[in-house]
């Protein structure tokens, strides 16, 4: 990718007065915007409705009449439209980057609108996606939404990042493309073009100028990956008849198909948060009750288990405030705690989930997020049954909750590990923090101990954090007693073909072997070496 466009210098006297700079500013986000929308209709035509729905937002900060009246203050102090735009963009970059992960992560989004405006205004070369006759590996700082929503996957052939993380827009429209990706890799950008990589974004690696025997060898174990996931269908379960039911990760009903293509047996985490983010007010009772039903009717006889709110934290929500200033808001009133000071708001959506399943052949489950004990459980179980829902279950997020499972487990009917969570606060490091990314890491033995103590506590235990996804991890999970998992779409044919190829004993000595190791590396390889089955996928 081309260098990002030069900030404006401060000092630049404006060619017009106030007024006319004001114009020229607000003109070029008016025409940014317009590009934002007609690049979002391309990404609908190709099939990408969460691209046109990413390009559509972008257009709506373009247009933002708080944006539009901090422009025209800049220009009124004496700023040329350039450093007006820049300015003024600053601001609300300061606010987003200081509220948590999931609005940290649009920045870039920020960014991009930016730059694309002051390009336009100093005349300057538009950034984005450079233009090849050849399929070509993209590497850059960070890719914006406007140019991974047009990616033409024939040409694109995968892209690595120096920044962006797992919630940024760049890694969610990978995963709906099935564009290899490798993010958060420090010193891309000093690759010379032309240089010749290989990419695994299964294994987040790049290879610079591989030998003939290493890309011979990535593609025999392409060949074999595809020709093993050929025959993978079916319900999930181990090669001795196990059943560990497959399960999808959703923001909405419009993951669903995404989820069914892919053989979901049911869905193990709705999102329900991505209704409520973004607006000033919750959504009504019939909007809700519309987005529950859609996706309940689409697994008849199969299960849905829906997350309850999970608001504060990352994902703060302008009518529900914290309580005041948190210093960190991952440790303060986010999930259950949030939803205890608004009875309203969980009732709403209790009620709301209940109508949604009347009549219905699917199984509806409802869990709480940030779950620390008993009386917490109960808390929730109660307000379930108050809103006719009948199996309510909570999230093991929180360490003191795993450690305590069989406390928890009289109170619900099932218990779902978020292994991000749990991952974050049992090793104590923060998850937007790149630098500590080696104990971001589910494979830390610590981590699966406390995997193991929720599952043995007595009622099914399912996971769906990132760690479900990982096909030698399921193995290991299962081992661990864990009895369902849930992860993205795209990820359900390799974790069933590579649970198909191997007994409910050998999940089980992996675990054991990986629980003994010392790192997260060494528990890694600890349990590849008990999985023989994992070199018929390329794994």
């Amino acid at each position: 990718m081309a260098g990002a466009v030069p900030e404006p210098p401060a000092g630049t006297a404006p060619a017009g007065d106030a007024a006319a700079e004001t114009a020229a500013a607000l003109a070029a986000l008016a025409a940014v915007a317009d590009d934002l929308e007609a690049r979002g209709a391309v990404a609908a035509e190709v099939g990408n409705k969460d691209g046109q729905d990413v390009l559509n937002a972008q257009a709506l900060m373009a247009r933002d009449p708080g944006l539009a009246e901090g422009v025209q203050a800049k220009a009124a102090e004496g700023y040329a439209a350039a450093r007006a735009v820049f300015e003024s963009f600053g601001v609300y970059r300061e606010i987003l980057a200081g509220a948590g992960e999931y609005l940290a992560a649009r920045v870039t989004d920020l960014d991009d609108i930016r730059d694309r405006t002051v390009a336009r205004l100093l005349g300057l070369p538009m950034p984005g996606v450079p233009e090849s006759d050849e399929p070509f590996v993209l590497v850059a700082r960070d890719l914006a939404p406007a140019d991974t929503a047009v990616l033409d996957p024939a040409k694109v052939v995968a892209f690595v990042t120096e920044e962006g993380g797992p919630t940024s827009h760049t890694a969610i429209l990978a995963r709906t493309m099935g564009v290899p990706a490798v993010v958060a890799l420090p010193g891309a950008t000093d690759l010379a073009d032309g240089t010749p990589v290989l990419v695994d974004g299964q294994a987040g690696t790049v290879v610079v100028n591989p030998s003939e025997a290493v890309v011979s060898a990535a593609r025999d174990a392409a060949s074999a990956r595809a020709e093993a996931l050929s025959g993978a269908s079916g319900p999930g379960r181990t090669r001795d008849g196990h059943p560990v039911p497959l399960l999808a990760n959703i923001g909405g009903p419009r993951d669903v198909p995404a989820a069914v293509e892919n053989g979901a047996e049911g869905i193990g985490l709705y999102r329900t948060e991505f209704l409520f983010l973004d607006r000033a007010t919750p959504p009504s009772d019939e909007e809700q009750e519309r987005a529950y039903r859609e996706v309940l009717e689409a697994f008849p006889g199969g299960r849905v288990v829906v997350r309850a709110l999970d608001a504060g934290a990352d994902k703060p929500l302008a009518f529900l405030p914290p309580p005041g200033d948190e210093p960190n808001p991952a440790l303060g009133e986010r999930g259950l705690r949030m939803l205890r000071r608004h009875p309203d708001v969980l009732a709403a959506q209790l009620s709301a989930l209940a109508r949604a399943a009347s009549g219905q052949d699917a199984k509806l489950q409802v869990m709480a997020p940030m779950v620390t004990d008993a009386e917490e459980a109960a808390f929730f179980a109660a307000a379930c049954r108050d809103a006719g829902i009948e199996h309510p279950g909570v999230m093991i997020e929180v360490p003191a909750a795993a450690l305590r499972a069989g406390d928890l487990a009289p109170e619900v009917e099932f218990f779902s590990l978020g292994t991000n969570d749990l991952t974050q606060y049992a090793c104590a490091a923060d998850r937007q923090v790149g630098g500590l990314s080696h104990l971001q890491d589910a494979w830390q033995p610590a981590v699966l101990d406390l995997v193991a103590s929720a599952a043995s506590a007595g009622i099914p235990c399912g996971v769906c954090g990132e760690a479900a996804g990982d096909p030698v991890l399921a193995c290991v999970l299962v081992g661990l007693g864990v009895t369902s998992l849930s992860m993205s779409a795209p990820s359900l044919p390799l974790v069933r073909a590579a649970l198909a190829r191997h007994t409910v004993d050998e999940c089980r000595a992996a675990a054991v072997a990986a629980r003994a190791s010392r790192s997260a590396g060494e528990a890694k390889e600890a349990a590849r070496r008990a999985l023989p089955g994992l070199a018929d996928l390329g794994l």
